[in-house]
């Protein structure tokens, strides 16, 4: 039983005679041991002073003695009555013998119960919020499965004939009506942010036309095909700024408070569909946005990256030498750059290495699309780029490096195909010459055989090389001993490849009148001076071997000459000579040349 809020048990005594001084728990003679719940004495306290309070309040009411909380009062009369019950009838069923000895609901449970009851009885009902009808799941995929393409070519041919001197008009209506077939679609079921991010390039190529059908897609392209240029390039580079709001995270850095109008779900979708379109049935319009792309690839490039990925594997599908073009102008600087990341490297080595290079007809089109329109697809500053990237020091080799070196080859290729002395390979030739003797300098021995390698190729195809040779001679002293001595360790391959000799020679002639006045000055220090004597060294030893090539080829010339001399004049002789007189001549002939 429960008094004043103390239970009391069947020897009549009450928890406050078995509490000592200090809050300790005694002990009875018939060793019951009671539980104090300070909780619920601090709870009874709190309700005995807001009695008194409210006792207070009453008195100060008006002057005929009511109180104007009087309705109030009743209130909390009625549920005190009610919880008293409540609690003599808990005390009652615990007296009447229940084997657990626990109190089934506490204080508050009462008191909440109490409360039901009396909304009920007061005719309130509890209201039961009804749930909102869930809206069907739809994909892009379903989506595009119920445009019509009979359909969608009539909306078409109508925007063209009713906007006919307004090509941009009608470009917005055409991404209009793709915004109207996913507007059912909703970010759980297209979230282009995790796409982009997540997936590989090889699969994020084939996103969004996937889902798209054959018919819509060669309806859209063949109308797109019909718009100038100029409204194309400007319709794309809005529509690929639009999807990128949504993906760039906007309001400054990391963490920032600030945040910008999110763009709708199915304008997003739409976006991302009809640029796709775009980009795979006029993939030129994104090579010329490309400075105005690279340029704003510079900021918050890692947000950016995948969207521009994205972009130049649409292209890659339909044009590989745009692509390729794409990628050395846009992505490879990012890869290769002081601003590269692992992230960078990943997607642009991605890239090639999936959509552009697993194309088994990648390499004859490349080749024969190596040079467009004057320019090559692979500039020399893309050859330096790559050269770095695939022959760096030990200490700064990646995990990306052994892709690097695996692409290298072809790409090298690429940049230095022509035929020999061509007017394709001649400024070729003069434009990577400087680079190389920068990179010979370097302290890089792998780096340093690759780049004389090239250094002698640009001699051999352009007469004009070796006079670029002589300007940067001093300045590079190291690099030009270190391609002296490979030309003179590998002479017998490559003096072929240098004929004529003649300007090899005027060169070596040069190099070492520069090499005296150095040795003469007093400016130099000592790994200064050890350069030009090695390459004093060298010179001497290939205008040796240059004199003894001459000498050789002033003999074998001699001597084709004679023999072409003398079979003439036995052509000449054959008519007159019979069969056996013949033999005998040749035979007196042959002993003669032999003895």
């Amino acid at each position: 039983m429960e008094i004043n809020g103390v239970h009391e048990y069947g020897n009549g005594s009450s928890f406050e005679a078995l509490i000592d001084e200090n809050g300790h728990v005694k002990n009875t003679n018939n060793d019951w041991t009671t539980v104090v719940y300070p909780k619920r004495q601090r709870k009874q306290q709190v309700k005995e002073a807001n009695s008194a309070n409210f006792d207070k309040a009453k008195s100060n009411g008006d002057g005929n003695g009511k109180s104007i909380f009087q309705s109030l009062e009743l209130h909390g009369e009625e549920r005190r009555r009610r919880a008293e019950e409540q609690r003599a009838a808990a005390a009652s069923a615990l007296s009447a013998g229940e084997s657990n000895g626990k109190i089934v609901a506490s204080d508050e449970d009462s008191e909440e119960e109490a409360a039901n009851q009396s909304g009920a009885a007061n005719g309130e009902e509890k209201k039961v919020k009804q749930k909102k009808p869930k809206k069907p799941k739809v994909t892009v995929a379903e989506a595009a499965a119920k445009i019509d393409p009979s359909n969608l070519a009539d909306f078409l041919a109508e925007i063209t004939t009713s906007y006919e001197k307004q090509p941009d008009v009608q470009l917005m209506r055409f991404a209009d009506y793709f915004a109207r077939a996913f507007s059912s679609v909703n970010s759980a079921q297209f979230p282009l942010n995790k796409i982009l991010k997540e997936s590989t390039v090889a699969k994020l190529a084939e996103i969004p036309l996937c889902y798209i059908p054959e018919a819509v897609r060669k309806t859209s392209a063949d109308w797109i095909n019909q718009q100038p240029t100029e409204e194309l390039n400007k319709f794309s580079l809005w529509a690929f700024r639009s999807v990128l709001e949504d993906i760039v995270p906007q309001g400054g850095h990391k963490g920032s408070k600030q945040a910008t109008q999110p763009v709708a779900v199915k304008t997003k979708v739409a976006l991302f569909v009809v640029l796709a379109m775009v980009l795979r049935r006029r993939p030129d319009i994104l090579l010329q946005l490309s400075p105005t792309i690279k340029s704003e690839a510079q900021i918050q490039v890692q947000d950016r990256l995948p969207m521009i990925v994205w972009s130049i594997a649409q292209a890659c599908q339909v044009d590989l030498v745009i692509g390729m073009s794409l990628w050395v102008q846009i992505l490879l600087p990012l890869a290769v750059g002081k601003t590269s990341t692992p992230l960078s490297r990943d997607l642009t080595l991605q890239l090639i290495e999936s959509c552009i290079l697993e194309n088994t007809k990648a390499r004859p089109i490349l080749l024969n699309g190596a040079i467009r329109k004057g320019e090559r697809i692979v500039p020399t500053s893309a050859l330096n780029l790559l050269m770095q990237a695939a022959f760096p020091l030990d200490s700064a080799r990646t995990k990306g490096t052994e892709r690097f070196v695996a692409i290298y080859p072809f790409l090298k290729e690429l940049a230095l195909t022509g035929s020999h002395r061509s007017k394709a390979t001649r400024p070729v030739a003069q434009q990577l010459l400087p680079l190389m003797a920068t990179a010979i300098s370097e302290e890089n021995p792998g780096l340093t055989n690759e780049a004389s390698g090239i250094f002698i190729w640009c001699l051999t195809q352009n007469s004009d090389c070796y006079k670029q040779w002589e300007k940067l001679h001093i300045e590079h002293i190291k690099a030009s001993a270190i391609i002296l001595e490979k030309l003179s360790a590998e002479w017998k391959n490559n003096v072929a490849r240098l004929s004529p000799l003649q300007d090899l020679k005027r060169t070596l002639k040069s190099l070492r009148s520069k090499n005296q006045h150095a040795l003469e000055g007093e400016d130099g220090d000592a790994r200064f001076q050890a350069s030009v004597k090695a390459s004093d060294k060298y010179c001497k030893i290939l205008l040796g071997r240059l004199s003894r090539t001459a000498a050789c080829l002033k003999a074998s010339t001699i001597t084709a000459l004679l023999i072409l001399l003398i079979a003439f004049f036995v052509t000449l002789a054959l008519p007159s000579l019979e069969s056996g007189e013949l033999k005998k001549r040749a035979l007196e002939f042959s002993r003669s040349f032999s003895s």
